[in-house]
């Protein structure tokens, strides 16, 4: 596949790349990472050091050391998940940009009683206030052309219909180099380096794995 500068604002390019989905699944993760870093000139990697979450950031980083690295804190993260964010920080010396929402969770727990059910019609307007604006924030102050992200087609049906690369919040070209990975997959790569991992998470505006929490709903699409 050769590669071409990626022109954001160029529909016509953004078709043509795009149709490339069937060729990149057969990439691996590094080589989906070179192709993606030879069309931009300002990407962003986002994290929510989650489970597993140390194989993309190893991997994207070994590829560009400084990227900048995203991190919405929706200030309901648990102590472990706080402290494996400090430990890859220094493992792998990220370049982090940490997001936080406008309102604290000591203020919301006080004034609107802490976090919605999915049940409760304010659960949609919480996730917007401690995800989606930290997130739109950060995109508005970086800039970025290129978003690498996490996401993988077993997680679920929609993140399976966007392919390996697909049109991303703010106009990005969001690019998922594992995106055909499994589990098992995942858990070899941090066994062969000994990266460390996180299994006490908890995302408030998800809940559940099978839910989006609105992240890759923006913008998205081919």
């Amino acid at each position: 596949m050769s590669v071409q500068p990626l022109r954001i604002g160029d529909k016509a390019a953004t078709a043509n790349f795009l149709e490339d989905n069937a060729e990149l699944r057969l990439y691996s993760p590094q080589a989906i990472i070179e192709w993606g870093l030879a069309r931009a000139t300002n990407p962003i990697l986002s994290t929510n050091f989650r489970p597993r979450t140390a194989v993309l950031l190893h991997l994207v980083t070994q590829a560009m050391p400084n990227i900048p690295v995203v991190w919405v804190d929706t200030g309901y993260n648990t102590p472990a998940t706080y402290r494996y964010a400090e430990a890859l920080r220094a493992r792998l010396s990220l370049n982090l940009r940490i997001y936080t929402p406008r309102v604290t969770a000591a203020r919301r727990a006080a004034l609107y009683g802490g976090v919605p059910t999915l049940a409760d019609p304010a659960h949609q307007a919480f996730t917007t206030e401690v995800k989606l604006e930290p997130f739109e924030r950060a995109l508005a102050e970086l800039q970025p052309d290129l978003w690498f992200t996490g996401i993988r087609e077993e997680q679920n049906a929609f993140r399976k219909s966007l392919g390996v690369v697909s049109r991303g919040a703010a106009g990005t070209l969001r690019v998922a180099p594992l995106f055909n990975w499994t589990a098992v997959d995942m858990e070899n790569y941090l066994y062969e380096l000994q990266l460390p991992d996180n299994d006490d998470y908890v995302d408030p505006t998800k809940v559940r794995d099978d839910r989006e929490c609105g992240l890759q709903n923006l913008g998205s699409g081919i």
